[in-house]
């Protein structure tokens, strides 16, 4: 197939564009955006430069998106381009319009306009905002966001409905919960504890650690990803959503035990409340994901940990 991945320096974007590279022709489109370190996104496209064609660019600039149209012919688009991060998007909330809605709504309207008629995107947990009910399931209602970052997920998925609906585009989200491995954003728990322990300064443990996730690893969201994309390719007229998670929570105490015991190290803890956009736990039910992608998640949290840790030493040298 000829690919189009959106987002591909990014962590879960580069993963896939890695797997998606040894069987098909892939393109990648990058903005390199300065969110975290850059030289981070530099590395991993070394390492796919000579197996994908790669275009800096913005998905919000339409014009310049459009060239990448122009100058390929696409079977399928994986949309995984984002500003993520839930708590950026307390202190800096337009960019997640910029990059999130109009970013995605350019990629939609240039598959419309040059009948790319198969789009796998990224959602995410997020759009289940503060719901009571465990585990999430795509059936649930989804109208109460708790974060700017979850309104533009949900958002996604509206306007990916609507131009199934239009259009006929065949549409398959991914609701992606808590993504962790080598190569992740230094934003995130996993990256952020494991820098904070080797340097002897403190972690923030939020609610006080009464937190629950679902803690998923990086090989498993590929290959969930690459099941979808597959489903996509081979079904006709569908606008489909599935959770892709470990369904299996973990306390926030347990996986920063994980952590110690990877880094052979305790952590120095600092206790807070809950902050603003997130929620106490996240949880997937995997009920139609099995069914429809047959597709379950492979890797626990002390393997997927350890794995991270090891990739952390040697990538950084500690």
């Amino acid at each position: 197939m000829r690919v189009l991945v959106t987002g591909g320096a990014g962590f879960i974007g580069f993963h896939l564009a890695k797997e998606l590279a040894e069987k098909n022709k892939v393109i990648v489109v990058d903005n390199l955006s300065d969110y975290y370190d850059v030289k981070l996104k530099e590395d991993k496209l070394k390492q796919i430069k000579d197996k994908i064609k790669f275009y800096k660019i913005d998905i919000s600039d339409f014009k310049s998106l459009e060239k990448v149209f122009s100058e390929n012919k696409f079977d399928l688009i994986c949309h995984i381009a984002a500003q993520p991060g839930v708590r950026y998007s307390l202190t800096n909330p337009w960019i997640y319009e910029k990059s999130n809605i109009l970013g995605t709504l350019n990629i939609f309207e240039l598959a419309k306009k040059y009948r790319v008629n198969k789009i796998v995107y990224a959602s995410s947990s997020s759009v289940y905002g503060g719901n009571k009910k465990i585990p999430f399931s795509e059936k649930d209602n989804i109208d109460r966001p708790v974060s700017l970052y979850a309104a533009t997920k949900r958002a996604n998925e509206l306007i990916a409905y609507t131009y199934n609906h239009l259009y006929g585009i065949d549409m398959v989200g991914l609701r992606y919960f808590t993504v962790y491995g080598p190569w992740g954003r230094p934003d995130m728990a996993m990256f952020k504890f494991t820098k904070a322990i080797l340097n002897g300064e403190p972690i923030d443990v939020y609610n006080y650690g009464n937190m629950r996730r679902d803690f998923t690893y990086i090989d498993d969201i590929v290959e969930g990803t690459i099941k979808a994309i597959e489903y996509c390719k081979n079904n006709e007229n569908i606008c489909e959503i599935f959770n892709l998670g470990n369904s299996k929570p973990e306390k926030l105490e347990y996986f920063i035990e994980c952590v110690e015991k990877a880094l052979g190290k305790k952590a120095k803890k600092n206790y807070l409340p809950l902050q603003s956009g997130d929620v106490k736990e996240t949880y997937a039910d995997l009920t139609k994901t099995k069914q429809k992608l047959n597709w379950e998640p492979k890797t626990n949290v002390e393997e997927g940990v350890k794995k991270f840790v090891d990739w952390y030493r040697n990538y950084y040298g500690k």
